[in-house]
């Protein structure tokens, strides 16, 4: 037992056993954003076996100010979050598989990485990826655990199939956020309490210590000094199409999927392409340069600066566009040049 978890392994609840157990398991990551980056070091030293990252976006300077993972140096290299974090994660602790992924987490990626992984945390900033994770979980079986924040605001609840409500559940019984830190923004306390709930409760987890587990949704408001415990057992549907008794997995359905998302927190529009694809970004630059566009690039994605828009367009064929929140507008911008 290596002697970096020594004050790890003093915790009865975990204890060598339990590490040895944390060492064997694998957590899929959605989202390296505030809630990726932050849970995502906790699982490095904590000595996890191995993480799955997936995320579809690159590092901005509004980042900074709650996403811990990240620099300066990350901003000006426009790297993708993804990429940026495995590179730290592997200098934090050289002995976790870490495979990091600039991807959409669309159910179809979803399906290919859920192989294997012990546990999902939701990293995540929209309803449409979180309901194709539960979805997931439901029908693999694969404990997740929801998490959001927002302005001093955060909730969090761990989904167990089988034995929980789901997400699916929890929608139809209570409102959840629905402002976003476009609207309210954030601090950086509320996020590190939403990581401390979903860490702690990954870990008991990961050690299977399942009489742990807290069994309530919780939320809180730090500047307000509130903090709210409810149970949920009620709330689980027998009928519900995600986890009842005859579920059908309604947000694995390519038709209740859109093609064009407008991101948490900015001016910024996701196109995804018809089908999936892989770009070759070197010939997208020059194509783009020849056109007489302002062109910056580096291996993982190219910046376009197009009249009042700029297009970051990624080798999966997905296309950020900034500047805008019209989904027509975004659209017709993609279809321009990549459609």
């Amino acid at each position: 037992m290596s002697e970096r978890y020594s004050r790890q392994t003093l915790f009865p609840p975990i204890g060598k056993s339990g590490q040895e157990k944390i060492r064997s398991k694998h957590v899929l990551m959605i989202g390296a954003g505030a809630l990726g980056s932050g849970n995502a070091e906790l699982l490095v030293r904590a000595g996890i076996g191995r993480l799955t990252i997936v995320d579809r976006d690159y590092i901005e300077a509004s980042n900074l100010q709650r996403q811990q993972l990240y620099t300066e140096e990350d901003v000006a290299q426009k790297l993708p979050k993804a990429a940026a974090a495995e590179k730290r994660l592997k200098a934090i602790n050289s002995d976790v598989e870490i495979c990091a992924l600039i991807a959409d987490a669309t159910p179809e990626k979803l399906e290919e990485l859920v192989d294997g992984v012990d546990l999902i945390i939701d990293a995540t900033d929209n309803f449409e990826t979180r309901m194709a994770i539960n979805d997931i979980s439901q029908k693999y079986q694969i404990p997740w655990i929801y998490g959001a924040c927002v302005a001093s605001f955060g909730m969090s609840f761990s989904i167990i199939p089988g034995k929980t409500p789901c997400l699916n559940c929890l929608l139809k019984t209570m409102p959840l956020q629905g402002m976003t830190c476009d609207t309210g923004g954030i601090i950086g306390p509320a996020v590190q309490m939403v990581i401390a709930h979903q860490g702690s409760e990954a870990l008991k987890i990961l050690v299977e210590d399942w009489n742990a587990l807290r069994t309530s949704f919780v939320s809180f408001d730090l500047w307000r000094n509130q903090y709210t415990s409810m149970k949920m057992s009620k709330a689980k549907d027998s009928g519900c199409l995600s986890c009842g008794e005859n579920p059908t997995y309604p947000y694995l359905d390519a038709e209740n999927r859109t093609k064009t998302t407008v991101l948490c927190g900015r001016d910024t529009v996701q196109v995804r392409p018809p089908k999936q694809q892989q770009l070759n970004l070197q010939e997208t630059a020059e194509k783009m340069r020849d056109l007489g566009y302002q062109v910056k690039a580096n291996p993982y994605l190219v910046s376009v600066e197009i009249d009042e828009n700029r297009m970051v367009i990624f080798q999966d064929g997905r296309a950020l566009i900034h500047g805008t929140k019209d989904l027509a507008q975004a659209r017709s911008i993609y279809q321009r040049f990549l459609g």
